[in-house]
């Protein structure tokens, strides 16, 4: 019988400029340690600064995504993620509650099996949430809803969670939830990786400006991707009916 270290491991792979990690937790419970949020961070910091990897994909082992975090876990391993330049993906394999919902809520796109359940119950032990969901939870399904379930402590279905916007993708089965989010990956991949990361910054920084100066960074942005190796090596692929050959220049 192999047995996991007691704290915790992260199982990391690369394939095609996709970062892949497992969170392989001890004991029976899905709870990360800070041992684990400690690899996680020097993983996170990995992916920022290399070039070759172009996305991160966050999954679990097991039941269950993450169910909550270890009291000692560093403070800063949401936000890091959350700060990531480049595309995250969370492939939800469980339940996602307390902490590890913040956690997935870091990430950008949300692949959730359908048997997933979603909650915040901090306020159920006196306390409450410290890992941003106070602030990512109202953007992404608004005030009204996550007030409901912050407040309550209810959870929320994998369906439910796919009409308010919290998941962005079902599958029905652990098979069909690795194809759908390969199909994630392999789209994501595909795109031009400058393009991508100005995207994202666009949209995230955007989100704490009115429209005009939204638009204005938006602008920005777009007149600096126009001076890229990578935008002048779409146009030639367009004129010329082939798939592009993107290198992040």
């Amino acid at each position: 019988m192999i047995r996991q270290p007691a704290a915790g491991a992260i199982d990391i792979s690369f394939a095609s400029g996709c970062v892949s990690a497992t969170l392989r937790f001890p004991g029976t419970r899905a709870i990360l340690t800070p041992a684990m949020a400690v690899r996680m961070l020097e993983l996170l910091e990995h992916v920022e600064d290399d070039d070759t990897a172009r996305m991160l994909a966050l999954t679990g082992a097991g039941a269950a995504f993450c169910v909550g975090f270890d009291a000692a876990v560093d403070p800063r391993l949401v936000e890091s993620l959350g700060v990531l330049s480049k595309p995250t993906v969370a492939i939800i394999n469980g339940d996602a509650l307390d902490e590890g919902l913040e956690l997935a809520m870091a990430a950008d796109i949300r692949v959730a099996i359908v048997s997933a359940t979603f909650a915040i119950t901090q306020i159920k032990r006196g306390t409450m949430p410290h890992f941003g969901a106070t602030q990512r939870l109202p953007r992404l399904i608004g005030a009204a809803n996550s007030l409901r379930l912050m407040l309550t402590g209810t959870a929320l279905g994998a369906d439910d969670a796919l009409r308010a916007g919290l998941v962005t993708y079902l599958a029905d089965n652990p098979a069909e939830l690795a194809s759908v989010s390969g199909r994630v990956a392999e789209a994501i991949l595909s795109r031009a990786p400058l393009a991508a990361r100005l995207v994202k910054d666009a949209v995230l920084k955007g989100t704490d400006m009115t429209l005009d100066q939204g638009i204005r960074l938006e602008e920005d942005l777009y007149a600096l991707l126009q001076t890229t190796s990578d935008r002048a090596e779409g146009v030639r692929a367009f004129l010329e009916k082939r798939k592009p050959l993107f290198r992040g220049a």
